[in-house]
């Protein structure tokens, strides 16, 4: 089987050779630079300048000249084999074969995501590696891999969020045809491939587009990384085709299952069709018969996005990344209260209103951002928000890069990694947090600007420096090499002790979960409950159709005592706790029981 993408930027292959087409409103000659020779582009309507070459063919490397001057890549680019200012090569998309003709994708309720850094997920940090650890994914019950962005961002080191060729998978980390292999082997697997998209913004190194489509960005909107994307203006139509196409390039081209749309409380666009709406609605349009999934990273908590159809079905996006579970589980476990931790002073009041309604905040007023965040969030079901305990902005964001084990208690972890697993929302791992990895996640980039190089280092050290109880030349400087190597998974460690008992512990709540409560998960939801037995204690139902599920848990001093399980069966108890007429819960241990309809 073959598969390929028709769009209408880029180079496409067809009988008579390669087509170039170039949006180029701001410029009136462009010249295609191709194996040596130059062939000018001829102009057309509404700023595209196209050519058909008959010469050019399957690897041929190209740039383009703008008015005699300045040569760039390619801005839908299929690959850089040197990287963001080298040029791109010619890609036939339908020469991979593919072998996954009949997949189509599994139930979102069946989703357990794992987070992973192509980078750094393994030694050798490549789609080829990362392709051989697919069985122990498999093994361990994970049934979605999902890969931190991939777009070329420049050199050979970095989180993939100041990408600018978002059609390029990266050159670090292998072809398009290594990837194409990683999603392919998932599927044979039965694990479904996510991949994070960032369409907010452009990396600070890279992006040419200015320089020949000044209408792509707007003074109008300003974002924390500059002038913003036009979705709303004049010419923006182009624009937002480009970021559509490039969902649907993902999905069909190299058949991922899903995508997690970065950060899109920072797209600002005031048209009457928002772009996040256009791109979901495209998708469903664009591939019926397949089971897409659609994940949304958005700080203002807008439930509008995740409503569902009679069916019970998303109309728009699946699910919603959600934050504030990980801020007030994050509180419990620890104790921080610093940044946006002091929004969750009640933290266990605030876990119990997320895993019974989805949000914490829903319409009131945050102290750290002040303003009023959020919509409410009860009426959506369960699967309609990811929960995590950390991912790789908790821990890459934290100057020195800890994991979550080693700021708590691990009877503390065991409670808080079982309300994960054996929830009903989508819970997502990051890479090594099954065996409890000890090696970091810290910042790192590879920029070839020595004036930019340094930027980023004095910032990190001024945002960090004598907080937390260190000095400033402690911050892990992101420009050295050293600091990505640092954050390599050691895959050593799962045939040691502890992290191999935490691999079992996780694998046999995973179990659990495929077998007990993703049953009841994929049936219709008709609400949930929290009881507060204690300002320390949650007691949460969830009623499905099938049956309800039940989370009893103490974060406190002493001992409670609960309701008993009545007719429920005990799926999961903390190590000796009193289960019988009553529950008696000592500090830090809970349960989870279940009841069939």
């Amino acid at each position: 089987m073959h598969r390929a993408h028709t769009m209408p930027f880029g180079a496409r292959i067809t009988e008579g050779g390669v087509e170039f087409s170039l949006w180029a409103p701001s410029v009136r000659e462009v010249t295609l630079l191709i194996d040596g020779a130059e062939r000018p582009m001829a102009a057309a309507a509404e700023g595209w300048h196209r050519l058909l070459d008959p010469q050019a063919r399957p690897g041929s490397l190209y740039r383009y000249r703008i008015e005699g001057g300045l040569s760039i890549p390619d801005p839908a680019s299929r690959y850089q084999p040197d990287d963001i200012d080298g040029p791109s090569q010619v890609v036939d998309p339908a020469a991979f074969i593919w072998s996954d003709g009949d997949w189509r994708g599994r139930p979102w309720e069946e989703a357990v995501l794992y987070e992973a850094h192509v980078g750094t997920a393994t030694p050798e940090g490549t789609f080829a590696a990362l392709t051989a650890k697919l069985d122990h994914l498999r093994d361990l019950g994970i049934t979605a891999l999902e890969l931190l962005p991939v777009a070329d961002f420049p050199g050979n080191r970095g989180w993939g969020y100041d990408g600018v060729l978002h059609y390029a998978p990266d050159h670090a980390y292998g072809t398009p045809d290594d990837l194409k292999r990683l999603v392919d082997e998932a599927h044979r697997r039965g694990i479904m491939m996510f991949l994070d998209v960032v369409y907010n913004h452009f990396g600070p190194s890279g992006n040419y587009l200015p320089n020949y489509a000044a209408s792509f960005f707007t003074e109008r909107h300003e974002t924390a990384w500059g002038a913003g994307i036009n979705f709303d203006g004049e010419a923006a139509a182009v624009v937002r085709d480009y970021f559509v196409h490039n969902a649907l390039y993902w999905l069909e081209e190299y058949h991922f299952d899903g995508l997690r749309f970065d950060a899109v409380h920072a797209i600002a666009d005031d048209s009457s069709r928002h772009v996040i709406g256009e791109l979901a609605e495209r998708v469903r349009e664009g591939l019926p018969g397949r089971e897409i999934h659609l994940v949304l990273e958005n700080a203002a908590n807008e439930a509008r996005w995740l409503a569902r159809a009679e069916t019970g079905r998303p109309i728009l996006h699946n699910a919603q990344w959600t934050d504030d579970t990980h801020h007030a589980w994050h509180r419990l476990l620890t104790g921080e209260s610093d940044g946006y931790y002091s929004d969750y002073e009640d933290a266990a009041g605030h876990l119990g209103r997320c895993l019974s309604e989805g949000f914490a905040f829903q319409g009131e007023f945050s102290a750290h951002e002040g303003a009023v965040r959020g919509e409410p969030s009860a009426h959506l079901p369960p699967s309609a928000f990811v929960n995590f305990l950390q991912n790789h902005d908790q821990v890459g964001n934290r100057a020195q890069g800890e994991r979550i084990d080693a700021l708590t208690q691990p009877s503390k972890l065991a409670l808080a990694r079982a309300g994960l697993l054996l929830a009903p929302q989508i819970p997502l791992l990051f890479m090594g947090e099954e065996w409890q990895a000890s090696t970091p996640f810290q910042y790192f980039v590879d920029f070839a600007d020595p004036e930019l190089s340094r930027a980023v280092r004095d910032g990190r050290r001024r945002e960090f420096g004598g907080f937390g109880g260190f000095a400033a030349e402690e911050v892990p400087d992101p420009t050295d090499p050293q600091t990505a190597a640092r954050s390599r998974l050691d895959w050593t460690e799962i045939a040691r002790s502890p992290h191999a008992e935490i691999l079992t512990e996780t694998k046999a709540l995973l179990d659990l979960r495929r077998e007990q409560v993703v049953t009841l998960t994929k049936t219709r939801f008709h609400g949930a409950t929290c009881r507060r037995p204690t300002p320390d204690t949650l007691d949460i139902s969830w009623d499905f159709e099938r049956g309800r599920l039940r989370f009893v848990a103490h974060f406190g001093e002493g001992e409670v005592v609960v309701d008993g399980p009545g007719s429920s069966s005990v799926l999961w108890a903390s190590p000796g706790i009193e289960i019988g007429a009553d529950i008696r819960l000592r500090p830090w241990t809970g349960a989870f029981l279940a009841a069939r309809s």
